[in-house]
């Protein structure tokens, strides 16, 4: 009985240790993507978007951002299911301490944008396109936003990056190779397959080329032109709407195509080969 009260003082105080870990991770670290309390942002609510400008930052087209989601609509053929939660930061440390991935631009899985300040500066400077790389991350944001979180997780990654490189038309943009320049690439021996993309097996790939993530996006942006181009956009949303709920790649092109994923691919490769 003596030793229940040390135990249970503990126990409070550890749980409340870990609360104020997890209270500033959410705040201002690792977790804030999913923070439920946004604090230091202030958040201009458009009609089509929220965007949350970080104190001190002095961003203020936000009528630009706001246009950009109907084309996304369009070519999706899909509406967001709820306003896009958009973050723009002041300064890179701030971007850094809160954001896990270093990209200028990222969606997190419940389809929150971050836009770093060196990407505005970028923009600013005309070495980056903002309104390019918004769409095609608003392009994640729009597919998440009707998988959920554990289906955007397993979504099939060289389709987003795919998907989001075709329908923005970042081809040939900024440091993204166009469709010549990756189908010369892969004539001289240099092609990332899909299904290794973000595994383990995706660094056993040897990829000669100037820019290695970027010609991987590009790739898989000429694969999906070659699919809407052989067999039609509407079959391909069809796969792309069918995937976000059944995550099985193959099987599902299967389903829409009627032959398997390794054959379609191998059928690109000799269509690039006849170009």
């Amino acid at each position: 009985m003596k030793h229940r009260k040390p135990i249970r003082l503990f126990v409070y105080g550890f749980t409340i240790i870990v609360l104020i870990l997890l209270g500033y991770q959410f705040a201002y670290g690792k977790l804030f993507p999913y923070s439920p309390v946004i604090f230091g942002f202030t958040n201009h609510e458009m009609k089509q978007t929220n965007i949350y400008v970080q104190n001190g930052c002095g961003f203020d087209d936000f009528v630009r951002i706001d246009t950009l989601l109907k084309s996304v609509e369009e070519f999706h053929q899909m509406k967001f299911k709820y306003k896009p939660e958009i973050y723009i930061f002041t300064d890179s440390s701030s971007f850094i301490q809160r954001s896990i991935s270093k990209a200028r631009l990222c969606v997190y899985y419940n389809s929150r944008l971050f836009i770093s300040p060196w990407a505005i500066r970028e923009a600013d400077s005309g070495i980056i396109s903002l309104d390019i790389y918004l769409r095609h991350e608003l392009s994640h944001s729009l597919i998440f936003q009707h998988a959920g979180l554990i289906n955007a997780y397993k979504y099939p990654e060289w389709l987003l990056e795919g998907i989001a490189v075709y329908s923005s038309n970042q081809m040939g943009t900024s440091f993204y190779p166009g469709k010549e320049e990756v189908y010369q690439n892969i004539k001289d021996g240099n092609f990332m397959p899909p299904h290794l993309f973000k595994t383990a097996g995706e660094d056993s790939i040897p990829l000669d080329v100037k820019y290695r993530i970027t010609f991987m996006y590009s790739q898989f942006a000429c694969i999906v032109d070659y699919l809407v181009t052989i067999y039609g956009k509407d079959k391909f949303l069809s796969f792309m709407k069918k995937l976000i709920e059944n995550n099985n790649n193959d099987e599902v092109f299967m389903s829409v195509y009627g032959i398997d994923f390794s054959k379609a691919v191998e059928d690109f490769k000799k269509h690039v080969f006849s170009n």
